[in-house]
């Protein structure tokens, strides 16, 4: 990877395609996971990418490629998510009616819902993408003991919920 990196840094396209097709799917995690809504999703991943291009040449170290385009992504993420609350009233919107096939998927999607952004982005950082929690600070930009405890504290509420659900649904299970 670090020689795509260095390729893409001398204005190579097609070694820069290759790296973003790499990590689309991470990209898509960690957006969906601050913004929920597909269009915003889109429009945070396509803004990462421009950026990405446009600022590939400061990135100083290889290595860190996925960590500082996360980083990118989840700026862009913030952006967009305060956007839309200034744009949104304080009508509740109607729900989309969109039926997931997996019951686990909803589930795990209605616990990440339930928390606050600050943990549902250490969560999906560390739960779907990977990365340490060293990794996590770098990218968020706090120390490892906040992602640590955010972590903690994340795990406490979605046990919380857990134990909230009807007994029937947990074993289900």
């Amino acid at each position: 990877m670090d020689n795509l990196v260095q390729r893409a840094k001398r204005q190579d396209q097609d070694a820069f395609v290759e790296l973003i097709r790499m990590h689309t799917v991470s990209m898509y995690k960690v957006a969906k996971a601050i913004l929920e809504n597909d269009e915003d999703v889109a429009d945070a991943i396509q803004e990462t990418i421009l950026t990405c291009w446009a600022k590939i040449g400061t990135l100083k170290k290889e290595r860190y490629f996925k960590t500082w385009m996360i980083r990118i992504l989840i700026n862009h993420c913030n952006g967009i998510y305060r956007q839309r609350e200034k744009m949104i009233t304080k009508e509740t919107l109607p729900e989309s009616g969109k039926v997931e096939e997996q019951y686990a998927t909803v589930e795990w999607q209605e616990f990440l819902k339930g928390l606050e952004e600050k943990y549902r982005i250490v969560v999906m950082l560390y739960y779907v993408e990977g990365f340490k929690i060293r990794e996590i600070a770098e990218i968020l930009q706090i120390s490892e003991n906040t992602v640590s405890t955010r972590l903690s504290a994340a795990r406490k509420k979605m046990e919380q919920q857990y134990q909230k659900q009807p007994s029937r649904i947990r074993q289900i299970v």
